[in-house]
């Protein structure tokens, strides 16, 4: 039977693997979509661009969460744990910056105009 650290490790490449072709898999989709839907060549770039985003950040997501679940639960050290921290701390500026980039607003932006919208 695997000890906890063995499962920990496991765990972590598998959503290492997930993360990995969660963003392989956004890229592929948003070409055959793109190939499918027949996009318009002014609104192709920008379709695009924007699945491959939603790929990227979904797939972070998966690559975080590998991260810290290896850290903690592999390697409880402080140097593990802050190389953890700027790993996070890079991924988030990273996931900010793309959704920014998809939405064209701050995600605290969208926040406040959904309370608005809920007010009125």
């Amino acid at each position: 039977m695997p000890s906890f650290n063995e499962m920990a490790e496991m765990v972590g490449v598998v959503l290492d693997g997930a993360g990995i072709l969660v963003i392989v898999l956004g890229m592929l989709v948003a070409i055959a979509r793109c190939a499918i839907y027949g996009c318009r060549a002014a609104d192709t770039y920008r379709q695009i661009r924007q699945d491959i985003g939603r790929g990227i950040l979904l797939g972070l997501e998966f690559l975080v969460a590998a991260d810290i679940i290896r850290t903690v639960a592999v390697t409880p050290t402080l140097e593990g744990v802050l190389v953890l921290g700027l790993i996070v701390l890079i991924r988030t500026f990273l996931s900010t910056a793309l959704q920014v980039e998809l939405e064209g607003q701050w995600p605290w932006q969208r926040a406040a105009e959904t309370k608005q919208c809920a007010e009125r």
